[in-house]
């Protein structure tokens, strides 16, 4: 409201029935499509910043279901001062900084989100959160994450816990959930994402999981795999893969949390190379 007036705008104008309310001291015009996030970064303090699942979401990292709708928006102040108290707003009182700009947004650091949000998940779902952010994404390296649990620190035995389980191979949270489930039941840790060649050099293809030395692989399938072009290429491929030798498992999203027929097929296949 302040910046209005400053404009010249009066008051009566900031009153007018074609402005929406989206947050106090906040104005928008109705037909303007602006987020919650947005209108709150108008009014954000200098030691505020965006945090926790909110700045998760920012930098683009796969949070649960649960936490993909705003409100709430997280917002975190640094040090003493008071919190945001507004509606939609989950206040947080962090001691230090690690804030940084994102499009022209303060939020916190990707490996500081990812500490920040082992006080909100589950053990699975930081998982998830930290190979992104280790992997593909490469916003932060296993040892950033480390650094940023602090000790005695809310949520630091949850972190510690996903630390030994984040992997920087993984490319999908699907990947992730099914790995978390194979190592559960018991197989050894997969080498992740591997360019396979046959004993001539040629390129076979890249799988999602592996055990080189069994030739047993672990595929992933999204959704994108029920595409013709898509189906005829993984059938090229896993031709390829049969007469050099290997066995192929594949899994689907039904298979991640209720893995029993997966892990029954995959116990096969280690059976199969006399692993069982």
């Amino acid at each position: 409201m302040s910046e209005a007036r400053e404009r010249g705008e009066n008051g009566s104008r900031m009153r007018r029935a074609d402005l929406a309310r989206p947050a106090h001291g906040v104005r928008a015009a109705l037909d303007l499509d602006v987020s919650l996030v947005e209108c709150l970064a108008l009014v954000l303090r200098p030691d505020q910043r965006f945090s926790h699942v909110t700045a998760a979401r920012l930098w683009g990292a796969p949070v649960p279901r649960a936490h993909r709708t705003d409100p709430p928006v997280h917002v975190a102040t640094v040090g003493p001062a008071s919190l945001m108290r507004r509606p939609g707003v989950r206040a947080h009182r962090v001691p230090d900084g690690d804030t940084v700009v994102l499009g022209g947004l303060p939020v916190s650091g990707p490996a500081r989100a990812w500490a920040e949000c082992a006080t909100l998940f589950d053990l699975r779902s930081l998982v998830v959160l930290g190979d992104h952010l280790v992997g593909r994404a490469a916003l932060a390296t296993v040892e950033d994450l480390a650094r940023s649990l602090r000790p005695r620190g809310h949520g630091v035995v949850l972190g510690r816990a996903a630390l030994d389980a984040i992997r920087p191979g993984s490319e999908s949270p699907m990947e992730t959930l099914v790995r978390l489930d194979v190592v559960d039941a018991g197989f050894p840790e997969p080498e992740l994402n591997r360019d396979v060649h046959d004993e001539h050099g040629t390129f076979l293809g890249r799988v999602d999981m592996c055990w080189p030395e069994l030739r047993i692989a672990l595929e992933y399938d999204g959704d994108h795999h029920r595409e013709r072009e898509v189906f005829l290429h993984d059938q090229r491929r896993g031709n390829g893969f049969a007469v050099n030798g290997w066995i192929i498992v594949h899994a689907t999203a039904a298979d991640a949390g209720r893995p029993a027929v997966l892990v029954e097929r995959l116990r096969q296949a280690f059976a199969a190379r006399g692993r069982g």
